[in-house]
């Protein structure tokens, strides 16, 4: 996999960046995102494939990116399909902090020394070039501006931002609440994408997966509302909220 396009796990990553604190919006979820973005890209890449709520290995040869490629062969490793919930929710803590190193690395971000209290190190991230990060919210806002479909990438990339709770963090306020709204609702427009972000939403809530969405048609329902709750089992909405327990390393 060449590195003209960034992933979509660097991407989501990059959205929940804060560039004014240098810390990254939703830590306790973010884990979750970034390990079903690592899905849909394995996807996208031909890697796997959807089977139900499974997820199936079909080709196991490298794609060239490490992180991406160590999650390949977990899956792999596996011997059978498993489910994306399972998979999500497994024992791979500091996600956020290899995908950090990640775009180090690749130049995208630069890691900022500090202090709090000025007694205990941080580490603050900046984004290497603002214009990259102003590129990719730029493709949400038209989406949901537009209401035309988005591609499959920007369709799961939204959905993954808003099953891990950073509309708020991308449109704020009250005047953000129609943008957080269609945000939502550019699940419809990617099946695998809905899949993995129902997946994050049901293990953010301790729900157990579910062997099929028959009911939604398969092509993804609206989920939550402003912040992620449980899944929905229609297209009219989500029911009531329950709050998510912390999860993932901060």
């Amino acid at each position: 996999m060449g590195k003209s396009r960034r992933t979509v796990p660097e991407e989501l990553l990059l959205l929940a960046l804060d560039p004014t604190t240098g810390t990254t919006a939703q830590p306790q979820t973010l884990d979750l995102g970034l390990a079903g973005a690592q899905l849909v890209e394995l996807s996208l890449a031909g890697r796997i494939v959807p089977e139900g709520d499974r997820i199936a290995v079909v080709l196991p040869r490298p794609t060239g990116d490490p992180t991406l490629d160590h999650a390949l062969e977990l899956l792999r490793r596996r011997g059978s399909p498993v489910r994306a919930a399972h998979w999500i929710g497994g024992p791979r803590l500091g996600l956020r902090q290899t995908y950090l190193a990640h775009l180090e690395r690749c130049g995208m971000v630069t890691a900022v020394p500090g202090q709090m209290c000025g007694v205990l190190p941080t580490t603050r991230y900046q984004a290497s070039d603002d214009c990259t990060n102003a590129a990719i919210k730029q493709r949400l806002d038209t989406a949901i501006r537009t209401g035309v479909p988005p591609d499959p990438r920007t369709a799961a990339l939204a959905a993954l931002a808003h099953s891990v709770g950073l509309g708020k963090h991308l449109y704020p306020g009250n005047e953000g609440r129609s943008s957080r709204s269609r945000l939502r609702d550019l699940i419809r427009y990617d099946p695998l994408g809905g899949m993995v972000a129902h997946a994050v939403m049901d293990v953010q809530n301790g729900l157990p997966s579910q062997q099929n969405r028959s009911s939604q048609g398969g092509s993804g329902a609206p989920i939550g509302a402003d912040r992620p709750g449980p899944r929905a089992t229609g297209r009219s909405g989500s029911g009531g909220r329950v709050a998510a327990p912390r999860v993932g390393v901060r």
